[in-house]
């Protein structure tokens, strides 16, 4: 990794551009005065006094108390445990004051609304969402076992157990074994059916849909699109319903 890659990692870690360019600089020099660092850095001599004090707070680095003031590093290994202490703590904060001013999630989706998600977790946490505020029905299509995670299959249970009729619709026989003791209804596709798979897919009481295809972009494995209570959603789900008989049917053949 050259210097410059070294600022910007540190940069990402919290660092201000002076303050990584004089850690890393006096990483080269063991122990260096402000001039000592400005030499062999980009950082102005007089912004080096600076960004040396405030890494000094940060307890990444000793201020040596001679004439004139020198700063030596800190260890690796102890500047990694502050940086990642602080990390961790900014993110909780950060966290805890995003929750303690996000507007609750209101029932409906708004009329004609489509959103759409990125990533394999956001997409499986908004699949057990979406089950867990299920009033009547809803149909999970897992062309995988692997495709229903720990935290589906529990949302999935607990709204069978809350009188919600549960259907999973897969290509593998091991699900049905998986809920065997639970209500909820596993349909297993025939051998011809699985091709027909384009992703997983979800319904929620006739009303809510949400398609998630896999993708070849890294590092994005999923992309998904999901709809509330609107007319599209309701389309989506007719069209998720005839399929879903079709295949049926197709079974009974």
């Amino acid at each position: 990794m050259s210097e410059r890659e070294a600022v910007e990692s540190l940069r990402t870690l919290g660092l201000s551009n002076y303050e990584a360019q004089v850690f890393v600089a006096l990483q080269r020099l063991g122990r260096g005065t402000a001039q000592e660092v400005s030499e062999v850095s980009e950082v102005p001599r007089s912004q080096v006094y600076g960004a040396a004090d405030d890494l000094a707070e940060r307890g990444l680095v000793e201020v040596v108390e001679a004439s004139p003031k020198a700063y030596r590093p800190v260890e690796l290994a102890t500047a990694r445990a502050q940086l990642t202490e602080r990390l961790e703590a900014e993110t909780e904060r950060a966290f805890d004051r995003l929750d303690s001013i996000r507007a609750t999630e209101r029932g409906d989706a708004g009329g004609q609304d489509v959103s759409t998600l990125r990533g394999r977790q956001p997409i499986d946490d908004r699949i057990g969402a979406l089950v867990r505020g299920a009033e009547q029905a809803v149909v999970f299509v897992s062309p995988r076992a692997a495709s229903t995670t720990a935290d589906i299959a529990a949302a999935l249970r607990s709204a069978g157990d809350a009188g919600v009729a549960v259907t999973v619709v897969t290509a593998e026989g091991t699900l049905r074994e998986r809920f065997a003791d639970d209500p909820v209804d596993v349909f297993v596709m025939s051998e011809d059916n699985p091709a027909d798979f384009a992703g997983r897919a979800l319904m929620v009481d006739d009303r809510t849909v949400l398609l998630a295809a896999e993708t070849e972009d890294e590092p994005v494995e999923e992309e998904a699109l999901w709809t509330g209570d609107s007319s599209i959603g309701r389309i989506l789900a007719a069209f998720m319903r005839s399929g879903m008989e079709s295949g049926r049917d197709r079974n009974r053949e």
